[in-house]
């Protein structure tokens, strides 16, 4: 057997991203400023670097490498950008929490950062099942640290139990899965599993279970019910950084690897696996608009609307293929990319106006701590605003635009009750996000201090909310992007 050489190329951000993590985790034993700045800026740098790395190497045309285990292609391209720009805006939203709390304000939070966007550039560029899992656990391990950062904060020791625990058995599903598609088809790379189930070289039964088990271990990873037991108690416990970072970039991620296995390598049994989505799908949305309603919480309120969205996004995965016909995939598949990327712009936002108020050490994650937001600060408040009428998919902002492409795609592949119970549930879900516009406009204000925040993160803040409302008016731009991206890659 004679060995190839690799086309590094394709692989050169992740290998940039690799070095300049060692690198700083080397600078850092002579940093002397609590602040880490130096670091900080390192950290950003580095992110901007490798989305240069990125630019300056993506052809447009799908390329693979390493025997066929790594591939580079469009969409990958574009959601790895869009990653270190999330990424990017994170840690700068975070700055002021982590150096507030001695416990965090060290460069292990940055190092793990760029560990855990690598573990996500991984996941994004995987060709082969074994590359997912190794692009998994790089982002998992990562994240549970970051989650149990703060180690004199008991919420957040149990959260990161709670995770790692339930992170732990959703891998095993995940491998459980794996190995019985290896039994099938004789092959883990993705491309090749596609080649032997469209030539029927394939153990039919055995493939469906597998699949059972692989479909399981990505509704973990996503957080849908019924596996999304872990979402409430992380996003709560965790310090409110580290649950900013989770609910945001990973999310990019999960949909890449969905896009991997399931479209890319199991669309023969699109039939199969379409009906488990489908189930997920109205589950998270029914589950998580409820019992979003119930939370005093913030940030547990989000989670529970995160897994609703989560829940959103698989509707335009399973309006691709209609009775073996794949002619509306391209649209439903990026109605779902767009929506994701929507909802990473506007859960980042809104997060970031939970860290804006946590002040002096404290937080400020309970409902109640916005109350009379908007006579604290009317231009903070009208950007919470944004970000919550987004959320709820209201004209015209960039989430309405997203939720209505979504229930465009799922209407053309016939499945209108399905499309009936999305609206239903959103409905329902409209309820607890314009609780908190209320709440912020015609309730008293608890503290009547001016609320004083940094220069880069009220032109980021601002930036954000403002993104929010003009791709709610022009939309067209992105998702232009999306189908394009995906054309050229599928």
């Amino acid at each position: 057997m004679q060995f190839q050489v690799p086309d590094l190329r394709l692989a050169s951000a992740e290998i940039f991203m690799l070095l300049m993590a060692c690198v700083i985790l080397i600078v850092d034993l002579f940093v002397k400023d609590r602040k880490r700045t130096v670091i900080f800026v390192a950290t950003q740098l580095t992110l901007v670097g490798a989305a240069v790395v990125t630019f300056a190497t993506s052809t447009g045309e799908i390329g693979y490498t390493f025997s066929n285990m790594y591939v580079g292609d469009l969409m990958g391209d574009l959601l790895k950008l869009l990653v270190y720009l999330t990424v990017i805006i994170v840690l700068f939203y975070s700055r002021d929490y982590i150096l507030e709390r001695e416990q965090m304000a060290r460069s292990e939070y940055y190092v793990l950062a760029l560990f855990a966007t690598l573990g996500m550039m991984v996941m994004i560029s995987a060709n082969h099942f074994l590359t997912v899992y190794i692009g998994l656990e790089l982002l998992s391990l990562s994240l549970y640290a970051l989650v149990a950062m703060n180690r004199d904060s008991v919420p957040a020791t149990e959260a990161a139990m709670k995770y790692f625990v339930l992170g732990a058995l959703a891998s095993g599903l995940l491998l459980y899965g794996m190995s019985m598609i290896y039994g099938a088809t004789g092959t883990l790379e993705i491309t090749a599993v596609a080649e032997r189930l469209y030539t029927g070289q394939a153990n039919k039964p055995i493939l469906v279970f597998g699949l059972v088990f692989l479909v399981s271990g990505i509704a973990f990873k996503l957080g849908v019910v019924p596996f999304h037991m872990w979402i409430p108690d992380v996003y709560h416990g965790a310090p409110t950084a580290v649950a900013l970072f989770i609910a945001s970039a990973p999310k990019l991620a999960a949909f890449a690897i969905v896009m991997r296995m399931l479209v890319n390598g199991l669309i023969v049994l699109a039939q199969d696996w379409q009906t488990m989505l489908i189930l997920l799908a109205v589950l998270s949305m029914a589950v998580g608009n409820i019992a979003a309603i119930a939370q005093t919480n913030l940030k547990r309120m989000l989670a529970y609307s995160a897994i609703s969205h989560m829940g959103f996004m698989l509707l335009g995965l399973v309006s691709g293929v209609v009775g073996g016909d794949a002619r509306f995939a391209l649209n439903a598949y990026s109605s779902s990319m767009f929506y994701v990327i929507t909802y990473v712009l506007t859960s980042a936002g809104t997060f970031g106006m939970i860290l804006l108020l946590a002040r002096g050490g404290l937080e400020s994650d309970q409902i109640q701590d916005f109350k009379g937001l908007n006579k604290r600060s009317p231009w903070f408040a009208a950007v919470m605003m944004m970000m919550m009428f987004s959320m709820a998919g209201i004209p015209f902002f960039v989430g309405f635009f997203a939720k209505f492409s979504v229930l465009q795609a799922v209407v053309a592949s016939g499945n209108l009750w399905l499309a009936v119970v999305a609206v239903l549930f959103s409905l329902i879900g409209c309820f607890y996000y314009l609780r908190i516009v209320k709440i912020m406009y015609f309730d008293q204000p608890t503290n009547t201090t001016p609320i004083h925040a940094p220069l880069d993160m009220k032109i980021l803040m601002s930036a954000n909310g403002l993104a929010v409302a003009l791709l709610g008016i022009f939309p067209q731009a992105l998702m232009s992007l999306c189908a394009f991206a995906l054309l050229r890659s599928l």
